[in-house]
């Protein structure tokens, strides 16, 4: 028999950012799919025929995947025995923007010869380290809530919003000098 084939994370195709992989030490055990279609009733419209109100459909949200209690148990390794290090640190960093750049990481998850999500970043992660060594040092911990939010691929630069500080046309100052009339 041979062994199972691991759940990853890894840097979808095209991203430069450095991402280290992220590797589950025990496979999930369930994958929770969530895509809603935005809708608005219009109060007061109703069809002819039934009487039921009118629905307008106005957007498709992008995919989730949350996937809960992942366990990450170092307990029994005797090089690096800290949990947090080893398989804590890379999902911390997954929630924080990549450095030169205003945005995470994105991601492809995989398990196997199956891609679940080509272009994702993580958009939480909650969780709790539930055994210590004798010294302190943490050995286990659970991931209670890891959320995957799909992307349609790697965000070009250009086209990332301006803050608002840049790229500000309207200020105090441009008010007092522009003339009346203009």
């Amino acid at each position: 028999m041979s062994n199972p084939v691991k759940a990853t994370l890894k840097a979808a195709p095209g991203e430069d950012s450095g991402v280290n992989p992220i590797e589950f030490l025990f496979n999930p055990t369930q994958l929770a799919f969530e895509g809603i279609v935005e809708t608005s009733d219009n109060a007061g419209t109703r069809s002819e025929a039934s009487g039921k109100p009118k629905v307008s459909f106005s957007n498709i949200q992008a995919y989730k995947i949350t996937i809960s209690n992942i366990l990450f148990d170092t307990y029994e390794n005797d090089s690096n025995r800290n949990v947090v290090k080893k398989y804590i640190e890379p999902l911390k960093e997954a929630v924080k923007f990549v450095k030169g750049k205003e945005r995470p990481p994105i991601f492809t998850f995989a398990w196997g010869t199956e891609i679940y999500l080509k272009y994702c970043f993580v958009e939480r992660v909650t969780y709790k380290l539930t055994m210590f060594l004798p010294d302190g040092t943490p050995v286990r911990a659970v991931v209670d809530s890891l959320t995957l939010k799909e992307t349609d691929g790697i965000p070009s630069e250009s086209a990332r919003m301006p803050r608002a500080t840049e790229d500000r046309t309207d200020t105090i100052d441009a008010r007092k000098t522009k003339k009346p009339g203009r």
